[in-house]
């Protein structure tokens, strides 16, 4: 479930000519980010400084150092940027956990039935989405991740409650036991 390092951020689209990214910061406190080294890649192979921020348009502007061209911003659109788990401050309580934390816990229906496993948190702008592959196999779903559809999230447990509407439980195919 948990992993060893957490994204604090992603490396979007070159702004200007001169080497400075757009940064979508994912941390509460978006100054926080430049307290953190190292600041890695997916991978932890590639270590990123930040030299300057400013706010921007719903992101910030960075420059990094050694990425001084647009080219260079440019091979970078879409990288995560990591930080170790242990360097960052644990949940203030239990209601509070990392995006990560979500990664491989079970979801159950608000009846109790096994829904499926989250294999993936994205945010594509217009909020958080649990990826959720069914608990009978195939194609994966694509849940919203608000009160209303995940109305309760255990950590410790292992597990949330979804309540995915009946579009979702029309797509998910039946558990191998419903087969026929």
């Amino acid at each position: 479930m948990p992993t060893d390092r957490i994204m604090l951020a992603r490396i979007g689209a070159p702004h200007g000519v001169k080497g400075e990214v757009r940064l979508f910061i994912f941390a509460d406190d978006p100054d926080a980010l430049t307290d953190y080294a190292p600041l890695t890649d997916e991978a932890g192979t590639r270590v990123f400084r930040i030299a300057s921020m400013r706010p921007g348009k719903e992101h910030f502007v960075a420059r990094l150092d050694g990425v001084s061209t647009r080219e260079a911003a440019e091979a970078l659109t879409n990288t995560g940027i990591y930080v170790a788990r242990d360097l960052l401050p644990p949940p203030e309580d239990e209601d509070d956990f990392y995006q990560a934390d979500l990664i491989g816990l079970k979801a159950v229906t608000t009846g109790g039935e096994a829904f499926g496993k989250v294999v993936a948190v994205h945010d594509f702008g217009a909020g958080d989405i649990l990826e959720i592959s069914p608990e009978g196999g195939g194609k994966t779903i694509m849940l919203p991740f608000t009160r209303a559809v995940v109305p309760s999230v255990d950590i410790k447990a292992g597990r949330l409650t979804v309540e995915p509407g009946d579009w979702a439980i029309e797509e998910a195919p039946p558990p191998e036991a419903d087969r026929g």
